[in-house]
């Protein structure tokens, strides 16, 4: 007696056609893209940028230049937006200017949120006594507003465009350190964070490797739109004559050695003033759009 067996071969498809999902980054351009006022922001920090660093060639005199014979002329063909009360090209001290007010923003932005990025991850990381030690002196900070407490640390350092920096830079701490100990305090309940301290990672790698990576969307966006205060802020303080000192061509010291003469030559406290203007407000759409990309609710 035999017994045939037959074997029954399963239903296999052969290549099948698998939908290679879209790339975060792929996706976070196109909704940047489509947020048409980020891509206005954009564009103006680009310009701005460009002019920073080819100031030297684009400019059609020296900043430092003084012609007493031509001061105070209204703009005209040789000098596009007129010249100041000494004879310099106001033009060419907006382009070099470009240099510094955007350089003291960066530099602040970035000591701001180095300083407060630290203090949010061991505060949400640790939590407890640390967390409660850590986010009450950023509550004192707080506490004080911003231009106040600048204007106390340039008071105690003196007048400086690196004691402005220190200045603005401090009073974006506290605001980094809560954005990142809010965040930290959900990416550390997540449950690879466990798995992988079962591991036996220690504290620095989960920290820095594996939950400083999950948070920077909120922080990319923060800085971005610190960056307009800090522009102004440090603007702000120049004028005040706490921040650049004349002859510098910062836009505040411009806007304030302007001021005295608005009623006969405006213009000497027009341009400054405009390119202020328009730089914060490219920053302030950009980081707006980028908030939007950032968020998955915003995406269809």
């Amino acid at each position: 007696m035999s017994l045939e067996v037959k074997t029954v071969q399963p239903n296999v498809i052969v290549n099948p056609t698998v939908s290679k999902p879209e790339s975060k980054l792929k996706g976070f351009l196109s909704q940047l893209l489509m947020n048409k006022a980020a891509t206005v922001g954009a564009f103006i920090i680009i310009i701005y940028i460009l002019l920073a660093v080819f100031a030297p060639l684009i400019a059609p005199y020296s900043p430092y230049e003084i012609d007493l014979e031509n001061k105070m002329m209204p703009p005209s063909s040789d000098h596009w937006m007129g010249t100041d009360d000494k004879g310099r090209d106001i033009l060419s001290r907006i382009l070099y200017g470009s240099r510094l007010s955007m350089g003291v923003g960066f530099a602040a932005v970035l000591f701001g949120a180095f300083i407060g990025i630290i203090f949010g991850l061991v505060a949400g990381y640790y939590g407890r006594w640390v967390d409660t030690v850590i986010m009450r002196i950023m509550d004192v900070m707080l506490a004080f507003p911003g231009i106040l407490l600048a204007l106390a640390i340039i008071a105690a350092l003196g007048p400086s465009l690196i004691n402005v920096t220190i200045a603005v830079g401090a009073f974006s701490v506290p605001l980094f350190a809560r954005i990142v100990r809010g965040s930290t305090l959900e990416v550390k309940r997540l449950e690879y964070i466990d798995a992988i301290r079962s591991l036996g990672a220690n504290d620095f790698t989960i920290i820095f490797k594996h939950i400083f990576p999950n948070i920077l969307s909120p922080i990319i966006v923060q800085a971005t739109l610190r960056l307009a205060t800090a522009i102004l802020s440090a603007a702000g303080l120049s004028f005040l004559g706490l921040g650049a000192q004349p002859p510098s061509p910062e836009w505040g010291t411009m806007l304030s050695s302007g001021r005295d003469f608005l009623f006969s030559a405006p213009f000497i406290a027009l341009f400054p003033g405009i390119a202020i203007s328009i730089l914060v407000l490219g920053f302030n759409i950009f980081g707006d759009g980028l908030r939007d990309a950032f968020d998955p609710r915003m995406k269809k």
